[in-house]
Formats: C-alpha cells, structure tokens, sequence
C-alpha cells in the first residue's frame, strides 16, 4: 500500500487511521513522502505506535512538485507482488484493500476514483468519526451537507450492484493515483513513474504506458471507495500543465511503454531517506 503526501499531516492523520481500521490487514504501508516538515514525521511516528500500524515512510527533500520520483523510491522500497496506490487526502472505506486484493487480474490495472468532500465537511470530520466509519456512511455525508447527486450509489455495499455499477459506467477504467493498484513487476516494465513530469497528467501517463505494455484497466469505482478531503494545489501552474500535455501527446502518438527517465535513473538522483516507525521504535536508513 503505497501512499503520496506533502504538508498535510492532519489529513494524513485520519488517512492512516483508516487504514488501522481495515479488514484486510496482511500489507505493508509505505509513505511517500515528496519533501514534509518534521510534523509528518511525527504524525506517521504517533500514529504507528497508537494504532499498531508498522508504516515505512519515504522522504526525499522538497525540491518543489516531485511526486513521481518519491512513488519510484517507494515502488523500489516496497517488497509485495502487488501494489496498491492513494494519497494522503483520500480516507479508505474500510473494506478498500480487500477490494483491491480480492479483484487483481492478471493484465489487468484497476481503476478506482474518489468522491470529493466540501471543505465544510472535511473540517467538521474528527478522528473518531474515521476510525467508526462514519466518513463513508450516507447518513454522516448526507448530515454533514454533502450533495452527491447519482454519485450516490458509489456507495453501496452490496456487492452484485456494485460490480453491475462497474459495468455499465460510462466512465473509463484510466489509471487514478488516489485509487489504483497494479501488479509491482508491471510498474518496472514501464520503468515507473515519469520524473520529467510535475503535477497534471502524470497519473494518465503511467496508465498509457500500461495500457502500451499489454494491460487493460477493470473499473472498481463502486467497489473500491475512498472520499478525498479537500485542499489547494499551489504546485499547480500553466508551465506544469502544459509541459505535462507536451509528453503524455508524445506518449500516445509513439506508444511508449517505458518512461525515459524513471525507477532506472534513481541512481542519479540525490539518495531519499526512509523512516521504518513499528510501533515499538523508529530505525532509519538512506536509500537511493
């Protein structure tokens, strides 16, 4: 389970909380972290020990937006056959990584969303209403002046309807990075994430390399539930956009399957560090 985060240890708090509160629980969690302050250290340290929820927190310095250089380190430091992808800002319904573990395909990337929450919602939202679950029940949303609209029905516990929801969705199964998971030895054929990428389209362009590599996306929106906690992108820019669109139209028109700069070019870039929290005690170590 390998999680991004940058500066928002509140809303990292609660994430790691939901994840303490899994059914499934055989994983391991790694933070990747693209350049915090010591407060989310701090957090992951607290949280760890109180929850009993062994994490791995990758941090490599803040160098302005390099998500795709900490989720190749963390791809590198992660030992599972199976790799499941979210944010920091985006709280698991309980039953997430079961979902994830239960529908993995051979060829197959899954594809999940999330729903947004309003800013009114997400400040109101205390520890104890996501360790109970509250946050993805309909009552609490629905309480708390959240308007769904259709999307209500991503929802559901029921799982024949929400798998014949998967199905006939218009939407398509792209590769999400808040809800995403494919098989680790996927991730290395495409040499991972692009680190000539800043903050848009990053996400699309490592699922257009999978989907170049041979794999399809399976839809899992209304199986696969997260809710994202709102906040500002101050990373994103019109120099980032556009530099973004450039590459992932190159990607298509020649199908490349392999970023050119990615998990093989980790060598050449400045060592990351990583902060093992187990709950009994924190060790560290750098890594490349």
């Amino acid at each position: 389970m390998i999680l991004s985060t940058y500066n928002e240890p509140e809303w990292l708090e609660k994430v790691l909380w939901a994840y303490a509160g899994q059914t499934f629980r055989d994983f391991e969690l790694l933070i990747a972290d693209d350049g915090s302050e010591q407060e989310t250290a701090e957090v992951i340290r607290r949280v760890s020990r109180e929850a009993a929820l062994p994490a791995r927190h990758i941090w490599q310095e803040d160098r302005g937006f390099r998500k795709c250089q900490i989720l190749n380190r963390a791809v590198v430091a992660s030992t599972g056959d199976y790799l499941i992808f979210s944010d920091g800002d985006c709280v698991p319904r309980d039953d997430f990584v079961e979902t994830h573990v239960r529908l993995r395909q051979t060829g197959r990337f899954l594809s999940g969303g999330a729903l947004r929450l309003p800013q009114s919602l997400c400040d109101r939202m205390s520890l104890d209403d996501v360790r109970s679950g509250r946050v993805t029940r309909l009552d609490w949303l629905l309480e708390g002046g959240w308007r769904p609209g259709h999307r209500i029905f991503r929802l559901t516990r029921n799982r024949r309807l929400a798998r014949w929801l998967d199905g006939v969705t218009t939407t398509k199964a792209v590769w999400n990075g808040g809800n995403a998971s494919v098989w680790r030895e996927s991730v290395f054929a495409v040499n991972g994430f692009d680190h000539e990428m800043g903050y848009k389209g990053q996400d699309r362009a490592f699922g257009n390399r999978l989907e170049h590599l041979g794999l399809r996306g399976l839809q899992v929106r209304h199986r696969a539930v997260v809710v994202h906690l709102a906040h500002d992108r101050p990373w994103a820019t019109l120099e980032a956009f556009a530099r973004s669109h450039e590459i992932r139209q190159r990607i298509r028109t020649d199908r490349e399957i392999r970023a050119r700069r990615g998990i093989a070019e980790l060598s050449e870039l400045e060592p990351g560090r990583e902060l093992t929290c187990l709950g009994t005690g924190v060790t560290t170590s750098a890594e490349g």
